[in-house]
Formats: C-alpha cells, sequence, structure tokens
C-alpha cells in the first residue's frame, strides 16, 4: 500500500473578516510556517481569500482553498464565483458538496460532480464531502448512502482526476453537534469509501485516495481518529477558527503515524 501524506483543512465556513484572517493567519504561520508532515489547507469565506493569500506569502507551505464554487464558468448566476476566479486568487482546493450544500441550497450529487469536473479544468482539487444523515444511520442506510454518493458525484472521473480529488467523510449527525464517530464507526466507513472507489476506478487509484474525516474532530480526538488505517486527515470545522486549537489537530494527527 503506498504511503499517503495527511492532509488537514480547516474550513472556516461564514466565519472571520478579512481582517480577522490576516490575524489568524499571522498566528498559524508562527507554528506551521515549516511544518511538512501533512497537507495543511485553509478556507476561509470567499471575502477573505485575498487577504488569506497575502498573509499566506507566495512561500507558505499552507495552501488556500476555498469552500465552494458554481459549476459554470461564467455567465448570468448573481453571487456566484467561478473556479477560473478562485484560481486567479491562488487557491488549489475547494469544497465540494458539504453537508450544509446539500441540506440548505439543495446541491445534488449532479450537480456535485458537474462541479468537480468544473474543477479540474481550472486545475484545482476538490474535496467532496459525503455523509449520512442520523435518521439514515438508524435505519441502516448508511452504506447506500454513502456508496450513492460517491458514485455520482465521482461519476466519470478519469485516474487523473482521482490522483487530485480528496473524499471527505462527514457524518452529518456529528457535524457541530460535539458528538463524533467513534475511531472505529469512521474506519469503517473510509474503507466502504476506498472499496467503492476500487469497484469504480482500480485498487491502485483507491489505495492512494486520501480520505478525510470531518464532524467535530478536536485536539482531544484527532491522534486515535487518523490513527485509523485507511483515515489519511481531517476535514475541520469549529475547531480550526482558533490557531492553537488547529495546530493542535494537525500535530496531534501527524503522531498517528
Amino acid at each position: 500500500m503506498p504511503a499517503r501524506k495527511k492532509i488537514i483543512a480547516g474550513n472556516w465556513k461564514m466565519n472571520k473578516t478579512a481582517t480577522e484572517t490576516a490575524t489568524l493567519v499571522a498566528e498559524l504561520l508562527v507554528e506551521l510556517e515549516k511544518f511538512d508532515l501533512a497537507d495543511v489547507v485553509i478556507c476561509p469565506p470567499y471575502t477573505a481569500l485575498h487577504a488569506c493569500q497575502e498573509a499566506l506569502g507566495s512561500h507558505s507551505n499552507i495552501m488556500l482553498g476555498a469552500q465552494n464554487m458554481h459549476q459554470e464558468p461564467f455567465g448570468a448566476y448573481t453571487g456566484e464565483i467561478s473556479a477560473a476566479m478562485l484560481r486567479d486568487l491562488f487557491c488549489r482546493y475547494v469544497i465540494l458538496g458539504h453537508s450544509e450544500r446539500r441540506q440548505y441550497f439543495g446541491e445534488t450529487n449532479a450537480i456535485i460532480q458537474k462541479k468537480a469536473l468544473a474543477a479540474f479544468k481550472a486545475h484545482l482539487k476538490p474535496i467532496i464531502c459525503v455523509g449520512e444523515t442520523l435518521s439514515e444511520r438508524e435505519g441502516k442506510k448508511m452504506e447506500q448512502v454513502v456508496t450513492t454518493q460517491i458514485r455520482q458525484s465521482c461519476a466519470g472521473f478519469s485516474v487523473e482526476n482521482w490522483e487530485d480529488t480528496v473524499i471527505a467523510y462527514e457524518p452529518v449527525w456529528a457535524i457541530g453537534t460535539g458528538k463524533t464517530a467513534s475511531p472505529a464507526q469512521a474506519q469503517e466507513v473510509h474503507a466502504l469509501i476506498r472499496a467503492t472507489v476500487e469497484t469504480i476506478s482500480s485498487k491502485a487509484v483507491a489505495e492512494k485516495l486520501r480520505i478525510q474525516y470531518g464532524g467535530s474532530v478536536k485536539p482531544e480526538n484527532a491522534s486515535e481518529l487518523l490513527n485509523q488505517p485507511d483515515i489519511d486527515g481531517a476535514l475541520v470545522g469549529g475547531a480550526s477558527l482558533d490557531a492553537a486549537s488547529f495546530v493542535a489537530i494537525i500535530k496531534n494527527s501527524c503522531q498517528a503515524s
């Protein structure tokens, strides 16, 4: 099995002004400027992307990501942002299909697939989110929901596309609730995701794919979660808004190797 470098991404959601972003990035750079044990990505809101890039500078090993994008390259889509616009701001990653986008904005697997293909064309790496709700898990539908999301959201991906893809498993019942999937529960679904990718692509592709866990990740549980064989990183929400907490998650995650 090839070694997979961990990837820790911070999803700031609708938090932090441009001014606050510069302050937070400066705090992160003090601890992480020479850190290379994992790929680190921060995803501020659109209005703070430029300030974030300026604060990171051209030589930072912290990479910039966006929280969403539109699937079309341009046009009359008021309030939307294209992949090319993100690349112009030096974004390298973009989160697609987050459960909040699915729940509040009606995003379907088909829309997410179109966004992913648009991201590839602009040389952006998508972090594609999948995960079940509490009712779906209790109804024994987790496997069906997650595998369908993978198959439909990633339909038509080439081997090269898969090499630029990160999958984030985020059990919806654990996002912002303080509840966390147990390491065994998380590992079960991560292994399922890897097996599903193998069936729609190849064993080689599946073994290289990085799969993150997202759902109330904290410094206290990061090491145990990321010590599982199929968990290659974390998509961190609220804890990424505090420099000390985010840095602790990153460093604790790397102790799991």
